[in-house]
């Protein structure tokens, strides 16, 4: 793993990368990291299938509306795609609890249940033209999807070294792009090669495959040592850290990172007391420094929705066809392209940009780009729209390619750092609820975009060019929020979270006031033994209560 170590310093630019013994960069955090990410696979392969395959004539008959009217056939699609955001919601309103109360390794392996068994109701619904339990089994599967988004990154930023965390936890994105680009490619072989009903009974099926990986990988692999950390069992914590990085247990690096999991249980448990789910809710709410970083979670899954992502994702052969590319192929073959275009990208973010240029810079320089090819995809169909069965024309070409740089954008950017940002910065106590309410507003807006989509696209002007101009403006906007809210987190660890958003002041100053009033406790530096005793107490008040 010296080699490892010695290709990473070489890309990434930042002090901890620097400081860090090169035995932490290895094989085994890496095999962790894939198996989770393929939590994030999990959405990205439903997203790259379902427009594809509600896009193909042989679906349309199968489930009764291809001889409606457009605005009925969007309203149907819209319908099915949106019943998995809808579950993908509801999920993100238990995670937290189950994430904080099983451990996040359990909740994982639940999620790709879930997930499972709404695929054997979407596929079997697909072999009978049965709209019903299509609805139930995507509803299903959204219920795992939306766990596994937020419990993913909690679980890959908890395990991962901090020099290369935020390159890590932007596999998540990478896996999600991949699976994206690879049911694209699938629903293409599958209209050219496969007869109906296979045709499109095989796609909906193969969404099982990430979810039975996810579930293998998670058996294999070991528990958060942040969550073994919080639970007061420090001893498999250690073990679990220690092996992770490759070094012995009573190694200096490995008993410095359990001392700062110490330090920081003790002030945010110094500052609160208790962990029942009022509790927490009141810790984040009530504390400005948690406060500040709740809202710049909820903001930025906001603001990654309003770029537009998802309604290119679900609706790429619908969006393609739009911009001229009327053959069913044509346009589910340049959506495979596209997205090739979106794993290239991503892998680029996660290997040079996301631990050297940092999560900030790179937010703010592609609101502005992705404000600008959306813009001039907006402008193609003000002045020259598309005509159906006529060639495309330059400036339709100009457009295509502007979807593909879009993608290129979001990738480098709002597509992974995002998902960085929301899984780091809370403290360890709410990370877990931190992540599931960023996740849930989320989910709400990507609902909201994979149910208005398509009714955009033949409401606002021709060819949907409005929509163009509406997320390009919003793209601008991010940029400035960007700017003035959100700090530069790379490099740092997860403790050193709450110092960067003033928290540890907050502590100070009230251990200060301790000491003066001789209140309990007062004086005293934390330590493991301090967080033992503190945990304790907080289970007994949790019982009580």
């Amino acid at each position: 793993m010296a080699r490892l170590a010695t290709v990473l310093r070489a890309i990434v630019r930042n002090d901890a990368m620097k400081e860090d013994p090169p035995q932490i960069y290895n094989g085994r955090v890496l095999a962790l990291v894939c198996a989770a990410c393929f939590g994030g696979m999990l959405f990205g392969w439903d997203t790259g299938a379902i427009g594809g395959i509600l896009h193909m004539p042989a679906t349309q008959a199968r489930f009764g509306f291809l001889d409606k009217t457009d605005k009925q056939k969007a309203d149907q699609e819209q319908n099915i795609v949106s019943t998995l955001q809808a579950g993908c919601f509801f999920a993100c309103f238990f995670t937290g609890w189950v994430a904080d109360r099983f451990g996040r390794r359990r909740a994982l392996v639940a999620a790709g249940v879930l997930t499972v068994i709404g695929v054997v109701f979407q596929a079997a619904s697909a072999a009978r033209g049965t709209l019903a339990v299509m609805y139930v089994g995507r509803f299903v599967a959204g219920l795992g999807c939306g766990a596994a988004s937020a419990l993913t990154p909690i679980y890959v930023s908890e395990c991962a070294p901090r020099a290369i965390r935020g390159g890590l936890t932007a596999f998540y994105q990478l896996f999600n792009v991949f699976g994206i680009m690879v049911a694209f490619w699938v629903n293409y072989g599958c209209l050219l090669h496969v007869p109906a009903p296979a045709r499109y009974v095989i796609p909906l099926a193969l969404q099982s495959l990430p979810a039975i990986l996810l579930v293998i990988g998670m058996f294999l692999s070991p528990e958060s040592p942040r969550w073994l950390a919080k639970e007061d069992n420090w001893e498999k914590a250690t073990s679990t850290l220690a092996r992770l990085r490759d070094l012995p247990p009573t190694d200096t690096y490995v008993q410095a990172e359990i001392q700062e999991m110490a330090d920081q249980l003790e002030i945010e448990r110094r500052l609160t007391g208790g962990s029942s789910p009022r509790a927490l809710f009141r810790e984040m709410f009530s504390i400005p420094g948690n406060r500040n970083r709740a809202l710049i979670s909820i903001m930025l899954m906001i603001c990654q929705q309003l770029t537009g992502v998802n309604a290119i994702n679900y609706y790429a052969p619908q969006l393609f066809a739009n911009l001229g590319m009327d053959a069913t192929d044509s346009s589910l073959f340049a959506t495979g392209i596209y997205g090739v275009v979106k794993v290239v990208s991503c892998a680029i973010f996660l290997t040079f940009v996301a631990d050297s240029l940092g999560r900030r810079r790179s937010l703010m320089a592609t609101a502005a780009s992705q404000g600008v090819v959306l813009f001039i995809i907006g402008i193609y169909g003000r002045v020259q729209p598309p005509v159906k069965g006529e060639p495309v024309t330059a400036f339709g070409y100009v457009a295509i390619t502007c979807i593909y740089l879009w993608a290129a954008s979001f990738q480098f950017g709002w597509g992974p750092a995002c998902w960085i940002l929301v899984s780091e910065i809370p403290t360890a106590r709410l990370r877990a609820l931190n992540v599931s309410l960023a996740a849930a507003t989320q989910w709400l807006f990507n609902f909201v975009a994979a149910r208005t989509v398509l009714t955009m696209q033949s409401t606002m002007g021709k060819a949907g060019y409005g929509m163009y101009f509406l997320f390009g403006s919003f793209c601008f906007l991010m940029g400035l929020f960007v700017y003035f809210f959100v700090p530069e987190t790379k490099g740092l660890s997860l403790e050193k979270m709450d110092e960067l958003f003033g928290v540890t002041e907050a502590f100070h100053r009230k251990f200060d006031a301790d000491s003066e009033t001789g209140a309990a406790g007062g004086g005293d530096a934390p330590t493991i033994n301090t967080v033992h005793e503190v945990h304790a107490a907080d289970k007994d008040g949790d019982r009580k209560e």
